[in-house]
């Protein structure tokens, strides 16, 4: 069973002209009730501060909050604030909080955040990147409180999510693994780094790579060694931008093939040894959360039909984004 979450407030979250705007989570949204999977979007309440602390300095946390009761404004040439951004950003963690503890309860076997503002860029103190709350990892820390050790983070985002991985790449019951386009922004995840206890796995594409390096990645690198780690939770940041019509990253992954990988890969191949240590038991395949993060256009959010996003029945979405301009390494398109 999947449970799928939604942040309205993040309509609230917007700037003139930006391509991180509301317009994405509507047309994943659009392509979940067309695809008629029986998935009805679920509001989660905003993350309680005290998990989010465990991830971002209390003291960036408070700013972030001034700064948008001020009026807000561009926290960097990328990454804006709006009064109503926190609320946004506090709701989307709150998705990833929700989701893990519907899936340690039992209630359900995973989930599917679709949520906005992104958050694998956000650091412990810096919003980069269009993200202001690192969600992934407040979902990290939920599990924590929750008894939860070897957890598993899988990003296919086309950018390398610097923020997850400087939050948990000194922690070894943490495995981090992306795929990203390289050298590209933000200048992290080369394969060089590879964590304090060797728990960090970048595959870092050039520009061009397509279905067969990026499924190659995921299939014979990242994969045999998810088998090794045993994660008793794993968390997806499911990025989309990877996709050959994006118009500003350079990868070219086609639809058919790299929209149902992933989830075969948490649903289907990886064992989870145990649950909890709290609870004695051995299941067939581990639970899952995943986290939208970048998408490529919502262009076609008024065509309707699949042409705007396209639905597995693993219950991963592709929306679509716009995206405008490059900086010296490429801006970040969706994050």
């Amino acid at each position: 069973m999947i449970a799928l979450f939604a942040n309205p407030e993040q309509i609230g979250h917007r700037a003139e002209g930006h391509p991180e705007r509301p317009e994405r989570v509507g047309a994943i949204l659009d392509a979940i009730k067309a695809a008629e999977l029986a998935l009805a979007p679920e509001v989660a309440p905003p993350a309680p501060d005290s998990i989010i602390t465990r991830v971002h300095d209390p003291r960036y946390v408070a700013l972030l909050d001034r700064t948008g009761d001020a009026g807000g404004g561009y926290l960097d040439p990328d990454t804006y604030i709006t009064p109503l951004s926190m609320r946004a950003a506090r709701t989307a963690a709150g998705a990833a909080v929700e989701g893990v503890n519907r899936v340690l309860d039992g209630k359900v076997k995973h989930t599917l955040a679709v949520v906005r503002p992104p958050g694998h860029h956000a650091e412990h103190a810096q919003a980069m990147g269009f993200c202001l709350i690192n969600n992934i990892a407040v979902g990290l820390m939920a599990a924590r409180t929750n008894g939860i050790r070897r957890i598993a983070v899988l990003d296919f985002d086309v950018h390398h999510g610097n923020g997850t991985q400087h939050s948990f790449e000194n922690d070894a019951e943490v495995f981090y693994a992306s795929t990203h386009q390289y050298p590209f922004y933000p200048g992290t995840g080369a394969a060089g780094e590879r964590g304090a206890h060797g728990n960090v796995l970048n595959v870092p594409l050039p520009s061009g790579s397509g279905d067969a390096l990026f499924l190659g990645a995921w299939e014979k690198k990242i994969g045999p060694t998810l088998a090794t780690f045993h994660p008793e939770l794993l968390l997806v940041s499911a990025g989309f931008n990877a996709h050959e019509d994006d118009p500003l990253a350079g990868l070219e992954v086609g639809c058919s093939k790299a929209a149902t990988t992933c989830g075969r890969w948490a649903i289907r191949w990886w064992p989870a040894w145990r649950f909890c240590s709290r609870t004695p038991l051995t299941v067939t395949t581990a639970w899952t959360l995943r986290v939208i993060e970048g998408t490529i256009a919502a262009r076609r959010t008024k065509s309707g039909g699949r042409n705007h996003g396209e639905v597995t029945r693993q219950g991963q979405a592709r929306g679509q984004e716009e995206k405008e301009g490059k900086g010296a390494q490429g801006r970040p398109g969706t994050v």
